[in-house]
């Protein structure tokens, strides 16, 4: 369980980026945007939270980055997952699918 709401926020995120990751590589501006249009405009993350989730992530050795081209031509840093990734996102839904589970059940029973 999550120590305070940084907590709780900052472990989402990652979760978020893992997820994402998990269909290919993709840049920091993709994932904030995929994010952002999957969520329907509810979740909305700003370079300020996503670059620190995208930093931890690599540190810990759950995904790596690359430089290339990206779609506008530029130059981007791409981020894919890592074996230990892959198995660190699946662990993490599972996570996740238990305390969403739970936080349902209160919120039904009261």
């Amino acid at each position: 369980m999550p120590k305070n709401k940084q907590d709780l926020l900052q472990g989402t995120l990652d979760l978020l980026v893992l997820r994402i990751l998990n269909s290919g590589a993709r840049h920091g501006y993709d994932i904030a945007k995929h994010i952002q249009l999957v969520s329907k405009d509810v979740i909305q993350v700003g370079q300020g939270s996503l670059y620190p989730s995208l930093h931890r992530l690599e540190k810990r050795g759950y995904i790596k980055a690359k430089w290339d081209i990206s779609e506008t031509g530029r130059r981007a840093k791409f981020y894919q997952l890592t074996a230990d990734g892959k198995k660190k996102t699946s662990e993490e839904e599972n996570k996740w699918q238990e305390f969403t589970t739970a936080v349902n059940l209160i919120l039904k029973n009261g």
